[in-house]
């Protein structure tokens, strides 16, 4: 059996925090933190089965994401630091018709001339969504992601799966 060690460590303010995972038959993760002085701040440690760390892993965030919340501490995403923008408001809301109409639109109506990648962070900003979701958005709508004001094309519809 292949065993499977990812380490990394992180610097929040004055503490140093360890993270050790392994993966075998099972799931480890040991997390330890060390103060300036050297003093241990934090440590902990979970074992599991393999199949239930992916839920595990979603739960864990989750609550660890309120907890800060509650406390008045800032979340720890990395969507959160300064030098990454939290997530938009819209992220995974379902689309509605009317949007994807109105997208389609704005991107149909647009200048083969403007770039793509600009069109599609102003849409997304517009929108509150990633430029991630509106790329895949458009051409869910049947527009080209590359190409302001073209329509996908058949082959590319096939490509992307919009059949």
């Amino acid at each position: 059996m292949t065993t499977t060690t990812y380490e990394n460590a992180v610097r929040i303010g004055s503490t140093t925090y360890q993270l050790v995972a392994t993966a075998d038959s099972g799931l480890s993760v040991d997390l330890a933190g060390v103060d300036g002085s050297g003093a241990l701040v934090a440590e902990g440690s979970i074992r599991m089965p393999a199949e239930a760390g992916v839920k595990i892993g979603k739960l864990l965030g989750q609550v660890l994401d309120a907890l800060a919340r509650l406390s008045g501490a800032p979340a720890g995403s990395s969507r959160d630091r300064p030098d990454r923008p939290g997530r938009p408001a819209n992220a995974n809301q379902p689309w509605t018709q009317e949007l994807d109409d109105d997208l389609r639109s704005e991107w149909m109506a647009a200048s083969h001339d403007v770039p793509a990648a600009d069109l599609i962070r102003s849409i997304a900003k517009r929108l509150e969504r990633s430029p991630t979701s509106i790329r895949s958005r458009v051409a869910k709508v049947g527009c080209d992601p590359d190409v302001p004001g073209r329509a996908l094309s058949d082959d590319g519809a096939d490509v992307l799966r919009r059949v």
